[in-house]
């Protein structure tokens, strides 16, 4: 059977990757997916993740905007990797989807409350602010889900400081709730996401699908590549959020092990670190995983296989001719996040 899962992003370019895996793999039924601020504003994202709903031929899911700022503190986006709009490069088509009325807490809350208890993943790639208050809304979502996998985290690495990654630092006490909550918790940190990384070997692989949504992503690729190389020093970029995915699809693809981990609220040089206790076993009581290594080769199979499940969608609004077409004409095709 698949695995129910609510995907909560902030596309982001690697969130977009995660949207399209999640999408074409035979081995996920995608029950929702959710915005948060994050990468961008929360206008920004929003209309980013319903522009890659119309490009995969995302449909019969409901789409819902949630928190646009954190609980207590100031928006930290992270337009140096993502550019402006969350998702600089590719040129968008207008989305076709329509959002869900309701505020995305409710939506990850009625979906929950709607399905048999222990059956639906929630896999969070974004700021940890919609799940944390779910969670405070509606406390019985944690004895129904199954488990949260989210991308988030390390074990001895940080990015947006010495020792703290962007999801959790830029809400660290939305992040504190979460794995306090009680639930089966599994962090996805940059780990094993920094040896996930769009090699040049990677971005052939994913032209020779030969669709218009892996167009797409070649086009994500070529943006977010340059980006890591001239920020962060990377020779291919560093593809984290379809990690956790994966690690639903197949836990041998990424593996994980039980640990307990603690968010960092108070820290003058430590806020936001994810602290992972590993001097012994993982007491029976220990509901947080930590995903400690990832097959690569295995895990980018997953990715093309999905693309080529998905396929050339039907009425996408895009593709590398329009794209093109669109420099030549701006008005043939709206960048994500533009004004309308």
């Amino acid at each position: 059977m698949p695995e129910k899962i609510i995907l909560d992003c902030d596309p982001g370019h690697d969130d977009a990757i995660a949207m399209l895996l999640a999408h074409g793999s035979p081995d996920v039924e995608l029950l929702a997916v959710t915005t948060v601020v994050g990468n961008q504003t929360l206008a920004k994202v929003t209309r980013n993740a319903l522009a890659v709903a119309r490009i995969a031929g995302i449909t019969g899911v409901p789409f819902a905007a949630g928190a646009d700022r954190p609980l207590l503190r100031p928006i930290e986006v992270a337009a140096d990797i993502h550019g402006e709009s969350g998702l600089d490069g590719p040129v968008l088509p207008e989305p076709t989807t329509t959002l869900d009325d309701r505020h995305a807490v409710d939506l990850i809350i009625d979906t929950v409350m709607a399905h048999e208890p222990g059956t639906v993943t929630i896999v969070p790639t974004a700021g940890l602010t919609n799940i944390a208050l779910a969670v405070r809304r509606e406390p019985r979502i944690v004895d129904r889900v199954k488990r949260v996998v989210l991308m988030g985290g390390g074990l001895h690495v940080g990015n947006w400081s010495p020792v703290a990654e962007f999801n959790i630092v830029i809400d660290p006490e939305a992040a504190a709730i979460v794995f306090d909550a009680g639930w089966d918790v599994t962090m996805v940190g940059l780990d094993v996401t920094h040896q996930a990384l769009a090699t040049p070997e990677v971005a052939r692989r994913i032209a020779a699908v030969g669709t218009g949504p892996a167009a797409f992503v070649g086009e994500l690729l070529d943006f977010f590549g340059t980006a890591y190389q001239d920020v962060q020093g990377f020779d291919a970029p560093p593809v984290h959020d379809p990690c956790a995915v994966a690690h639903v699809i197949d836990p041998t693809v990424v593996r994980a092990v039980r640990m307990p981990i603690a968010v960092e609220t108070q820290g003058r040089l430590t806020l936001g670190m994810t602290v992972a206790d590993r001097r012994a076993p993982a007491p029976d009581d220990c509901t947080t995983s930590a995903a400690t290594e990832i097959d690569a080769d295995r895990f980018w199979d997953l990715v093309v296989d999905a693309l080529e499940r998905i396929g050339e969608t039907p009425d996408t609004g895009w593709s590398p001719r329009a794209a093109a077409a669109a420099i030549e004409d701006p008005a043939a095709a709206v960048r994500p996040g533009a004004p309308a």
